[in-house]
């Protein structure tokens, strides 16, 4: 189950991203110009959720690699300061 910190990283992301296309949408340019803005945000946005992503899974495996050591070792990390 994702973290409360991981929802509002991708709440902040998803809301962001809808604000910068409905600026681009009410913008007074050409169809081209605002197709392609919003190409490139979306593309933007993309990247954002894939890096988040990768580092979610990244933090879940170290912890799962923490948890899995600490349990072989007997020595709870969570308390080791």
């Amino acid at each position: 189950m994702a973290s409360t910190n991981t929802k509002i990283i991708l709440g902040i992301l998803a809301g962001a991203s809808i604000g910068a296309i409905a600026a681009i949408l009410f913008s007074p340019a050409k169809g081209s110009d605002t197709r392609q803005r919003i190409i490139d945000k979306t593309t933007d946005f993309g990247t954002s959720i894939k890096d988040c992503v990768v580092d979610l899974f990244k933090g879940a495996k170290k912890k799962a690699n923490g948890e899995s050591m600490a349990s072989n070792t007997g020595m709870n990390l969570n308390t080791m300061g």
